[in-house]
């Protein structure tokens, strides 16, 4: 059940890394406009603000590799216990502000990362 945990808060971390890479590096370029559906000019309007959402999505994926990495199990535990409601947090205010599919991509699998966390515990 823990390897099971643990590869659900990597796949949250990966997916984090990858929302940091849209939203901070292709934001502005066919594949960010593509994925969020914008303009070239709605693009280039929102690119500083789509930067620094980025780089919240890469303190996310840090803090769940930490706690992959992170040698006392109780402080490793407390770690993805925080880190992936963050996240859910994060998921339910995006389906509630922008698009609920947020919640279900985004918030998905840290849901159940937290369960099979809390499960394994």
């Amino acid at each position: 059940m823990t390897l099971l945990a643990n590869i659900f808060v990597a796949l949250t971390a990966l997916l984090h890394v990858g929302f940091l890479v849209l939203e901070m590096f292709l934001w502005a370029g066919p594949t960010g406009r593509k994925v969020f559906r914008m303009s070239p000019e709605q693009a280039a309007t929102t690119k500083v603000l789509a930067a620094n959402q980025g780089l919240y999505n890469g303190f996310l994926a840090a803090g769940l590799f930490w706690s992959l990495l992170q040698a006392d199990p109780v402080f490793a535990f407390q770690l993805k216990l925080f880190f992936l409601v963050c996240v859910i947090i994060a998921a339910i205010y995006g389906a509630w502000s922008v698009k609920p599919r947020i919640l279900l991509i985004q918030g998905g699998p840290a849901i159940l990362a937290l369960v099979l966390t809390v499960l394994a515990s």
